[in-house]
């Protein structure tokens, strides 16, 4: 008896399924539960701790994952249709998501976490939406109690400029952090360890687990930060944190400006002060 749940996107993405999983699993506890996703994040999936398996997908959803006739399809890529024609071509005994008939409505303005759990409610599946904690991965983090600056995100207009980010180091550098500098496809020459490009996906979760403290733009390593419950400062441009943003808590500190919508407006001073503000919290 298979589950398949599928989810074939981000760091982030995964990150904010993860109760909505939790409650699949308690939902079928005795089936087998799959997880459609890019191989890619297979380090992330074991600290779930609910998924069985990995089945991996393409990205851009072209081809099914290798599961034949699931017993339940759960549809936590989107609202369809595409990723509705890819799980009926797995012919599921049954299918769950949102826009399918006698199933619950898509709303447009909805925080990603409290979607998916709306979703599972509508077919009678309990979810604890503040369930977001993951397993701490087996290795140790690269540099331990880290203030971890990372200057990547996918989307160009999520992206702050790393001169300001170079600025943001050096103060921190300054005010006695020790600093590491993540991310992928791009290049720092500013202060810090220069990680960029050089972590797997097990050691940058290892070393979020670990941190002191994380900077970061609405990207990925800013849900592993709220996976881990480390302090962090996160910079939001086009997408509102009402949607993406992490829970309300003292843990976290978001700076948008709604008007603007760009990151162009959020200052070195911005950041310095936001991470002040959370190291005067830590004990």
């Amino acid at each position: 008896m298979t589950v398949l749940v599928l989810r074939a996107l981000g760091i982030g993405d995964l990150a904010t399924a993860v109760p909505a999983l939790r409650g699949i699993r308690t939902a079928w506890p005795s089936h087998r539960l799959k997880l459609a996703a890019p191989a890619w994040l297979a380090p992330l999936v074991p600290l779930i701790g609910a998924v069985d398996e990995l089945a991996v997908t393409s990205g851009s959803l072209g081809h099914p994952p290798l599961v034949s006739l699931p017993d339940v399809a759960v549809n936590l890529h989107g609202r369809g249709p595409q990723s509705h024609r890819l799980l009926r071509r797995l012919k599921p005994k049954r299918t769950l998501g949102f826009n399918l008939p006698k199933g619950p409505i898509w709303r447009q303005n909805e925080h990603e976490v409290a979607r998916w759990c709306r979703m599972l409610r509508w077919y009678g599946i309990d979810c604890d939406e503040t369930d977001l904690a993951l397993r701490r991965p087996s290795c140790a983090p690269p540099v331990p109690a880290a203030t971890v600056i990372h200057i990547a995100a996918k989307s160009p207009s999520r992206r702050w400029e790393p001169a300001r980010f170079a600025e943001v180091a050096a103060a921190l550098e300054k005010d006695g952090h020790e600093v590491v500098v993540t991310g992928a496809d791009v290049k720092w020459d500013g202060p810090g360890h220069n990680m960029v490009d050089r972590l797997g996906l097990e050691q940058l979760a290892a070393l979020v687990a670990d941190a002191r403290l994380v900077v970061s733009g609405d990207t990925g390593v800013a849900h592993l930060a709220t996976a881990y419950s480390r302090p962090s400062v996160v910079l939001f441009g086009p997408m509102s944190p009402r949607l993406w943003g992490p829970p309300r808590s003292p843990l976290h500190r978001v700076l948008w400006d709604p008007v603007t919508r760009s990151l162009d407006v959020i200052t070195v001073e911005d950041v310095l002060s936001a991470v002040r503000m959370q190291v005067e919290r830590l004990p």
